[in-house]
């Protein structure tokens, strides 16, 4: 019965002893994880843009199935998460169209409409981006995330999260987030909808320091739906600005040039 007792004993603490290196492992944080999901998904967040006002080119080149490339450019201003701007510059025929977004709220303004048109984040804009991909990118104040668990991909260890909408005036109803453990630069994303179809993929790409720190200056997106597109956003000349808040409104629109 003592002989029973000590090898119970003994397979219990070597049970203990192996608990905490599988959970290092990474197959399954403990529910205590939420602030550090936040923590990772907000420094994220910081690293693909500033928190200041900025301005940012994009240059989105899309390769459709028969290998002809479309080539649209924009001039991003942005201050804070929740007020941008978007400007189209190429192609030509479309100069002087403008995005508008505040909040969860997106216009666009037409040079031949008087009155800026109601807009969803999630609309196709071109390519395999949508409207919400330009105009907002706040994942840290448009998702709750969860922590699912740690892997290694091309040598590099990394968190893997599950962000699910706050409400249905986001882009997407759900992302699945691979963020580098080391230094918190997102890696992959994939965005989900409503009926959990996946819509995209996402990869963060040619990381280079913009805006006093080191960015993704590429991203790479395949189109889930449509197996032969693919788009990808080449951000360039990022720098802060100091961008007052009357820029950020609908009267303010035909100003901008």
């Amino acid at each position: 019965m003592i002989a029973r007792n000590k090898l119970g004993c003994r397979i219990a603490l070597a049970f203990a002893l192996a608990w905490p290196a599988a959970c290092n492992a990474g197959e399954s944080p403990s529910a205590n994880d939420e602030a550090l999901a936040a923590s990772i998904v907000q420094k994220a967040d910081q690293v693909r843009f500033p928190g200041e006002g900025f301005e940012v080119g994009i240059t989105i080149n899309t390769t459709t199935s028969d290998s002809a490339i479309e080539t649209r450019k924009y001039r991003v201003l942005s201050k804070g998460n929740e007020n941008t701007v978007v400007m189209t510059t190429e192609p030509a025929s479309e100069r002087g169209q403008i995005m508008l977004l505040k909040g969860h709220d997106l216009w666009i303004f037409l040079p031949s409409v008087s009155q800026p048109v109601r807009l969803p984040l999630a609309q196709r804009l071109t390519g395999a981006v949508a409207n919400g991909d330009l105009a907002r990118a706040n994942f840290a104040g448009d998702y709750k995330p969860q922590l699912l668990r740690t892997e290694v991909v091309d040598g590099e260890a990394m968190h893997v999260l599950e962000l699910t909408a706050i409400d249905r005036s986001v882009t997407y109803h759900r992302v699945l987030y691979w963020v580098r453990k080391s230094n918190n630069w997102p890696y992959k994303a994939e965005f989900y909808s409503l009926s959990d179809r996946l819509l995209k993929t996402c990869h963060y790409q040619k990381f280079e320091r913009m805006a006093g720190r080191m960015r993704p200056t590429r991203l790479t997106m395949h189109d889930a739906l449509r197996a032969d597109e693919e788009s990808v956003l080449e951000y360039a000349d990022m720098r802060l600005r100091d961008l007052p808040d009357k820029i950020f409104t609908k009267d303010y629109l035909k100003r901008l040039e």
